[in-house]
């Protein structure tokens, strides 16, 4: 009887143990989180505030976080706009992105931004705000509602680009829409209607492109255009870059 006691005495304390090492690891999990986490947000501040700097800005930007662009993929647009200077950049989506962007132009002396923008009243918002921060020069948004059009043998809605100016040689491609929702891989077709309007040396930015829908994107963008060159940004969301390999 005293070794049966003994022997429950010491299955209970292994079931501690047990419980006790379960939680020592999960806190230590919680804090390698936490400091991921503020890790995280460090860098957002620090991309915010190098937005900030490069751009000069006089008024708040609209908010950052959520659905909008976030800030180092922001920094990641500004830092190629200033130093590349391009001249027509063509984005899919409007918002935060369209200002800083149509920023990018005015602190150039030169160029003009053409956001699709399928949803109206976000429209009108990046416009108000274009015309609050004096860039609404500088930046046009197109009404560009989602549209069932046929790419690649599928049937999938995307913005209606009949009033993008024709023939216009495209230097910087921002893709941060179709929302996901409204179809498998929503941003793929900007591949076939975009890129062949690119000027040699252009690039193109994708955000998000951590997401499935944005790796099948890629991965069709990868077939159909061999001579594409595709990299990775280290953004939160997730970001690639592509380039056209230049003809020898």
């Amino acid at each position: 009887m005293i070794a049966a006691a003994t022997i429950g005495l010491l299955l209970l304390c292994a079931y501690i143990l047990h419980k006790v090492r379960n939680m020592h690891l999960l806190v230590h999990a919680m804090r390698d989180d936490s400091r991921q986490e503020h890790a995280a947000l460090f860098r957002q501040l620090e991309a915010l505030q190098g937005l900030y700097v490069s751009l000069g800005l006089r008024r708040a930007l609209p908010v950052t976080r959520g659905w909008a662009a976030s800030p180092d993929f922001l920094q990641e647009l500004t830092a190629h706009a200033l130093d590349q200077k391009p001249k027509c950049v063509v984005e899919c989506s409007s918002g935060t992105s369209t200002l800083v962007l149509a920023r990018c132009m005015q602190i150039n002396g030169a160029g003009k931004v053409y956001s699709l923008e399928h949803d109206p009243d976000y429209a009108r918002n990046t416009r108000r705000q274009l015309e609050l921060h004096g860039l609404a020069d500088w930046a046009t948004v197109i009404d560009a509602p989602l549209l069932a059009q046929t790419f690649g043998g599928r049937e999938q809605p995307w913005y209606d680009y009949s009033r993008l100016p024709p023939g216009l040689p495209i230097d910087m491609v921002v893709i941060d829409g179709p929302p996901q929702a409204t179809s498998d891989a929503a941003r793929y077709p900007a591949g076939p209607i975009l890129f062949p309007r690119v000027t040699p040396g252009a690039a193109i930015f994708l955000d998000d492109a951590k997401r499935p829908g944005e790796q099948t994107a890629l991965q069709r963008w990868a077939a159909e255009f061999p001579e594409l060159e595709i990299s990775s940004l280290p953004c939160e969301k997730g970001a690639a870059m592509l380039r056209f390999k230049p003809q020898m």
